[in-house]
């Protein structure tokens, strides 16, 4: 039962916040007076599965960062973890810190997420070691060469748009992890498909955007006005 297991929320903040293209750390920006990171904060404090949480950060940014923390008066345990050159190093300076059973792993940067995808995350460890939100994709994909040649058509109805969160069996990632720190992956599910696991995908919403570019600033801000 997932009641008898503990969960650790992992929000991770170090990137670099390089196609952001203000020079800044986008999860610092402000939406109706609160800083993106804040939402994240507020959603992952107020879910009933989550226990701790961990803040992976840059080391400049670590005042700032215990700013929020206070101004958000948030009441589960915080600690502050040191991020990598990649999300993956970062990823894995968290959970080798970590000691419970279940990590669930968000982008500080999706400040939309809705308490309904957190639960069903962890409510899928009951069965899965690796559980991830995800979006059907609206559009034909089409898989190519390095040349840009066609190979290959997805077909729609199984082709999916991922995001965070995502969730773990924290010794199953860690030991993956430390397997594959030289294999380049783009998201944790990609490592616990390279270890042979099953990964299951949440269907989520249009709304749990990613805050990656500026323009991204007046999308989210419409969508926290409406959840």
């Amino acid at each position: 039962m997932i009641s008898n297991k503990t969960v650790t929320g992992i929000i991770l903040v170090a990137g670099n916040s390089t196609r952001f293209g203000q020079n800044r750390n986008k999860n610092f920006e402000l939406i109706n007076g609160k800083s993106i990171l804040s939402y994240s904060l507020n959603a992952f404090d107020n879910n009933l599965y989550i226990d701790n949480m961990i803040v992976v950060i840059k080391q400049d940014d670590r005042q700032t960062i215990k700013k929020i923390i206070d101004e958000e008066k948030i009441n589960k345990k915080i600690d502050i973890v040191i991020g990598g050159n990649s999300r993956q190093e970062s990823v894995y300076n968290a959970i080798k810190v970590v000691e419970s059973d279940i990590v669930i792993i968000h982008d500080g940067a999706r400040p939309a997420i809705k308490q309904e995808y957190i639960s069903k995350c962890i409510e899928e460890m009951n069965c899965f070691k690796g559980v991830s939100i995800g979006v059907k994709s609206k559009d034909t994909i089409k898989i190519t060469d390095d040349d840009g040649i066609v190979v290959d058509t997805t077909k729609r109805s199984n082709t999916w748009i991922i995001q965070t969160p995502q969730c773990f069996d924290r010794k199953v990632l860690l030991n993956l992890h430390e397997k594959y720190k030289r294999t380049e992956v783009t998201d944790d599910c990609m490592i616990l498909e390279k270890g042979g696991y099953k990964v299951k995908i949440i269907e989520g919403d249009y709304t749990n955007i990613k805050v990656t570019t500026y323009s991204d600033m007046n999308i989210i801000k419409e969508f926290l006005n409406i959840i």
